[in-house]
């Protein structure tokens, strides 16, 4: 396959289909399904120092759940997805960043107690 073959079924594929589901009616609810997509491609040509040609190429692309719209009696709602890993991941980093705050703290103080208020009377943690 060509360059320009690959890229142009790449670009079909990244449409707004693939963003926009198709909506769905239940009990007077309408619900649009909504995904984050996104993708890439490259390619190219050479030539070594024989004279022998190559071309190449590659194209990625990602899908994950964004929410839905839900539309009912004339109003619009927007329901996000919730992603139970990256909410694990945001709360392990919160979680280690306050760790690291309680830490430093009782270093600065040069008491080494760890504590998050220092009742030794250091200049640090008071």
């Amino acid at each position: 396959m060509d360059m320009e073959k690959l890229f142009a079924k790449v670009g079909d594929s990244l449409s707004v289909k693939r963003v926009f589901g198709e909506p769905i009616e239940r009990d007077g609810v309408t619900v649009i399904p909504v995904a984050r997509v996104s993708g890439g491609w490259g390619g190219g040509t050479g030539q070594d120092d024989e004279g022998s040609q190559g071309t190449g190429g590659g194209a990625g692309m990602t899908a994950a759940p964004a929410g839905a719209f839900l539309i009912e009696g004339g109003r619009v709602r927007w329901r996000p997805a919730v992603d139970p890993v990256r909410m694990l991941v945001v709360v392990l980093l919160v979680l280690l960043g306050l760790r690291s705050v309680i830490r430093s703290c009782g270093k600065a103080c040069g008491c080494g107690c760890r504590k998050s208020v220092c009742s030794c009377g250091g200049d640090g943690c008071s």
